[in-house]
């Protein structure tokens, strides 16, 4: 499933956009209670941005992939497949 660009409201305390606490998806604006798991790619190699990913729970409990493009800004989030049992 492609990345659909989203606004994100994030916590900035060292740093900008340091972690997301929200963000509007499908109409709608979905409070973060959780960050299940964080991690980076890119930054290594010359062009290749940095990309921070956040697996978030919300307040309704549904888990989401946001993703965070520092070259240009850009926040993105990516559903995963619901549960079939």
């Amino acid at each position: 499933m492609p990345y659909e660009k989203v606004k994100v409201e994030c916590y900035s305390g060292y740093r900008a956009n340091e972690r997301p606490v929200a963000f509007t998806f499908e109409d709608r604006r979905w409070e973060i209670i959780d960050v299940i798991d964080r991690w980076f790619e890119g930054g290594v190699q010359p062009g290749r941005p940095v990309l921070d990913y956040f697996k978030v729970k919300t307040s309704e409990g549904r888990v989401f992939l946001l993703r965070y493009n520092s070259l240009f800004d850009a926040w993105a989030v990516r559903v995963p497949p619901k549960s079939t049992h």
